[in-house]
């Protein structure tokens, strides 16, 4: 069952918040018009700690000040949103965007690696609150040939999942179309680790008047934060493109042990078949899952990444 959003509602002015800094928000109100939104000091949402009421593609309702500022008196019912947890000692949500059509993954073999259990901690999430998702390989004109057989294996991994994947290279353009296409008329959230090529992506789909690209650290391989802040940004061909900060871990948030084999779909699929309802596919007898996964119907880095988000649940933490 999805989980995310609410039922508030409100009356006064509404408008779309496209840029969260913290402590104020950038509402664009219905007239097209960009107005500075502050939070009324009571705003709170139901049933969710998070570390912001307030986020980038929220419906908003505003009491217009005399000044040109407004302030934010309610929050409109979001159809989903994606959530992480904020950090490893809090227990507060950090909510990217609400109200998301598409989410792109931008993940890297290289420069930086993005793991499976980042990927799989991504899209359970997204499975749970409704999001859905693709996957951008990106910087494939940098790849040798060790990294492209990983990764047409990630691809595969992922598509027969259900999973679009796209291979992207801002340097080349390849991809470009197919990104257009799939951000066509809807809002796009992108995410991703620092340094994967976010800020490229987004040139590549609304020009570079915005972004500004840095170097890769050399040290680490690890990219340096260029985007502080998320940002609606609007797209030529219709429909919004969401760029959010780079996201070092993925913590997921408001879930409970039996439930997070339901995001994983092909785990979902074949634990019907499983001999106990209650199965947590570990070591009880008649699991079709672990059945699968030692036949191969199942990734093993996928059952891999669901054991990893079983045992952070049970010890109230997470890992990078």
């Amino acid at each position: 069952m999805a989980k995310g959003g609410d039922e508030s509602g409100g009356i006064g002015l509404q408008g779309l918040v496209i840029r969260n800094t913290g402590n104020t928000y950038l509402v664009r109100d219905e007239n097209g018009n960009d107005v500075i939104g502050i939070a009324k000091g009571n705003l709170r949402l139901k049933g969710i700690r998070s570390t912001s009421p307030i986020v980038v593609g929220d419906r908003v309702f505003m009491d217009p000040n005399p000044d040109g500022t407004a302030f934010i008196t309610d929050i409109a019912g979001r159809k989903n949103y994606i959530v992480r947890k904020a950090s490893n000692l809090s227990k507060h949500a950090h909510i990217l965007a609400a109200n998301i059509d598409l989410a792109f993954l931008c993940v890297t073999v290289r420069y930086p690696e993005t793991t499976t259990v980042f990927i799989d901690r991504f899209l359970i999430t997204a499975e749970a609150y409704s999001v859905p998702a693709c996957l951008i390989f990106n910087k494939i004109d940098l790849y040798d040939e060790e990294d492209n057989e990983y990764l047409e294996a990630l691809m595969h991994l992922y598509s027969s999942i259900g999973y679009p994947c796209l291979r992207t290279s801002t340097v080349t353009g390849e991809g470009k179309g197919q990104l257009e296409a799939l951000a066509r008329g809807k809002t796009v959230l992108l995410a991703g680790h620092s340094g994967v090529g976010k800020s490229s992506i987004v040139n590549l789909l609304v020009g570079e008047r915005s972004q500004k690209v840095s170097e890769i650290s050399g040290y680490h391989q690890k990219g340096m934060h260029t985007t502080t802040f998320s940002e609606m940004i609007e797209l030529e061909n219709g429909g919004f493109l969401i760029d959010t900060p780079g996201i070092k871990g993925f913590g997921t948030i408001d879930m409970s042990r039996a439930e997070v084999s339901h995001y994983f779909p092909e785990i979902f699929k074949i634990s019907k078949n499983c001999k106990y309802n209650n199965c947590l596919h570990l070591n009880e007898p008649g699991c079709a899952v672990l059945e699968a996964v030692e036949n191969h119907y199942i990734s093993e880095s996928r059952y891999n990444s669901y054991l990893n988000i079983l045992e952070d649940i049970e010890e109230g933490k997470y890992r990078l």
